[in-house]
């Protein structure tokens, strides 16, 4: 019967290193069972799991592998594994697998700490940890700072509701953002991505800002703090304050759509996500004049939002067609799907307000971003430590993916 051992390789990193020891191996004919290394700091820790055959003695293996790692400077350590554990963490391999991405402007070992202490308590086992973020200097300052890990971990969890009840109690009360989502066939198959629009891919909320020009900004503004929160009828809600716009010129809803700002990391996200071929909507209860420029300025495939009624030259205090509500934005959400010919799970929804809930709860990622405290609480992944662009690392993109992309993106436009 054939002998099974690990092999723990740490010490120093250089060239070739990973070349010297399967050469090694591979001399006396030692079948890979499993291989994974990282690299922290130009440090290495490689594991090798090897099957060696009956048919050969490990002693000179072992001895060959001693010998390079002492020529090297390096710490060579060989278990041997029990064949009986080495079938139970075979037949391990079809466990639940959850990824769990922390997200903030910094990560600190308390964070960490916090949430690997929960995922402990619910007997799931962390099984591999990645950085998304690239190295950060400590001599220069960054403008929009980004620190992301990716935990992948298997298992299931003892009360995932009472999981994600804690996870969020961190989140609030250490500023970092915790994803928390299922790990299968579709979450690297993703598709389609729609995104709210007022609060979510520009600053602030444009029909504030049109009762502003109309001069009924406080009434305006407590109906739509109102809505947001859930409290009040969306459908019914929006027509007050549109009843409320009436008499606002045409030309000054130009001016508005080019002086909104967008919000943090909305154009990043949305060149990285069209280099990378996903499809891009806007499903908004705003207005049809802001989402056409923004249509046409971030490249988004599609884009639904309410039209306001305007008779010569002055807005009516009308809607032309049906009000794009909550429930109207998940009906949107799935007849998109169906045109380009996806399932629901490959889907992304992002939005800040109650009305979003709909199409968040049913898409593959629902993502709540800088949300109301009743959207957060429902949603099982959120974005408040950072920009829109957070939404990359949830999606589990490596920084220098998205720079890649962007680069790309770049050149294609101006090249």
């Amino acid at each position: 019967m054939s002998d099974v051992v690990l092999i723990n390789i740490t010490g120093r990193d250089r060239k070739g290193l990973d070349a010297k020891f399967t050469g090694i191996l591979a001399e006396y004919d030692v079948n890979i069972l499993d291989i994974g290394q990282a690299v922290i700091h130009d440090y290495i820790s490689l594991g090798i799991l090897a099957e060696i055959p009956d048919s050969k003695d490990f002693s000179p293996i072992f001895k060959d592998m001693l010998f390079e790692g002492h020529n090297m400077g390096l710490t060579i350590d060989i278990k041997p594994i029990e064949l009986e554990n080495y079938e139970k963490w075979v037949h391990a391999q079809g466990k639940e697998r959850r990824i769990i991405t922390l997200l903030g402007r910094t990560l600190t070992a308390q964070q960490i700490s916090a949430v690997a202490s929960i995922i402990a308590a619910n007997h799931l086992n962390i099984d591999s940890i990645t950085r998304l973020t690239g190295r950060i200097s400590l001599k220069r300052t960054q403008d929009n700072p980004r620190a992301s890990v990716q935990l992948s971990v298997s298992g299931t969890p003892l009360n995932i509701l009472d999981m994600r009840r804690k996870f969020m109690e961190i989140s609030q009360k250490a500023g970092i953002d915790i994803s928390f989502h299922v790990d299968n066939i579709y979450r690297k198959n993703r598709k389609l991505v729609v995104f709210d629009m007022d609060s979510t891919l520009i600053q602030g909320e444009v029909i504030v800002e049109l009762a502003k020009l109309a001069g009924v900004g406080e009434q305006v503004n407590k109906i739509t703090e109102s809505a947001m929160r859930g409290e009040i009828n969306f459908k019914e809600s929006f027509q007050k304050r549109v009843t409320l716009l009436k008499g606002i010129k045409e030309e000054q809803l130009a001016k508005i759509s080019r002086d909104l700002p967008l919000t943090e990391g909305a154009d990043l996200v949305t060149k990285t996500l069209k280099g990378l071929g996903y499809k891009l909507g806007i499903l908004s209860g705003g207005f049809t004049f802001i989402g056409e420029y923004l249509k046409e300025q971030l490249g988004f495939d599609y884009m639904y939002a309410n039209e306001l009624d305007i008779e010569n030259g002055v807005v009516t205090g009308n809607v032309v067609s049906d009000i794009i509500d909550g429930e109207k934005k998940a009906i949107l959400l799935r007849q998109l799907a169906q045109r380009e010919n996806i399932a629901l799970e490959q889907t992304i929804a992002v939005g800040d307000g109650a009305n979003d809930l709909p199409m968040i709860s049913i898409a593959g990622l629902g993502v709540a971003f800088n949300a109301k405290p009743v959207v957060r609480q429902r949603a099982s992944n959120a974005i408040s430590s950072v920009g829109l662009d957070g939404l990359l690392y949830l999606i589990g993109l490596h920084e220098r993916e998205i720079k890649q992309e962007v680069r790309q993106a770049t050149e294609y436009s101006y090249g």
